[in-house]
């Protein structure tokens, strides 16, 4: 970009600017304002709210991988893949793709319940963006909670430092969170294993016939891998383990 064009540029932003600050009251925009209602709830500005979703909108993927089904789906496909001895079959983009869609099938009653108790109200005017977000929270709180391990959401509790918290229910999202995240990786792993057990005894066989038959410099894992795709289609393993996934979550 030029100096001109530079220029240009910022007496552009700098207009765009000048109607705002000349109603500027005592360095405050009227259109980024907290008020604080008769209640006491607080209530932001329609463009302070535009502003938070919109900078909330730039951590919605960690939210759909953290706080989801997301993150024990992809392992277990993963560590499927590794077992099956293909490395770049199925490809990322599609694993990514049948995880995502099988979290919005395991999180729908999650999602419907967020929506129709905290999005519909909010966008219906009969409740506060802040009253909104908290009672949005309550079914991906319920959910996360429903899946993590006491022994994980204590250790986060006593690394936090909180003593007053009787019941998991009365956890934090900050620490809830993380637990979360724990219990779903072992719960993943403990899947993946069960799924790894199978091909490796076949190829342990395969290992074995070949070295009975002196057929040293052939690659075991060349001779096991059409058996093992055999054996993972002929007992409909994608059904068995989608079916498996879900059933793991409660559905």
């Amino acid at each position: 970009m030029t100096k001109t064009q530079q220029g240009l540029l910022l007496i552009l932003i700098f207009f765009c600017l000048m109607p705002s600050l000349a109603v500027a009251q005592d360095g405050v925009l009227p259109a980024l304002t907290v008020t604080t209602g008769p209640d006491g709830a607080t209530e932001y500005s329609v463009t302070m709210q535009i502003l938070l979703l919109m900078t909330a909108m730039s951590f919605i993927p960690a939210m759909v991988i953290m706080l989801t089904s997301f993150t024990r789906i992809i392992v277990v496909l993963s560590i499927l893949r590794q077992a099956l001895g293909l490395q770049q079959t199925p490809s990322n983009q599609v694993l990514i793709g049948i995880s995502l869609f099988m979290t919005f099938f395991i999180m729908a009653p999650v999602f419907d319940r967020v929506y129709k108790e905290a999005v519909e109200p909010y966008m219906n005017e009969s409740m506060t963006l802040t009253q909104a977000y908290d009672v949005g929270k309550e079914p991906v709180k319920s959910f996360m909670l429903s899946q993590v391990r006491t022994t994980d959401l204590q250790t986060f509790i006593e690394i936090s430092g909180y003593t007053d918290i009787q019941s998991p229910e009365q956890a934090p999202m900050s620490v809830i969170i993380p637990a979360f995240i724990t219990s779903e990786l072992k719960t993943a792993f403990q899947i993946g294993f069960m799924l790894f057990v199978p091909f490796l005894v076949l190829d342990l066989v395969v290992a074995s016939i070949l070295m009975a038959m002196g057929m040293m410099m052939l690659s075991p894992m060349i001779v096991s891998l059409p058996f093992k795709i055999m054996l993972f289609v002929l007992v409909d393993g994608w059904s068995l383990v989608m079916g498996t996934l879900a059933n793991s979550f409660g559905i």
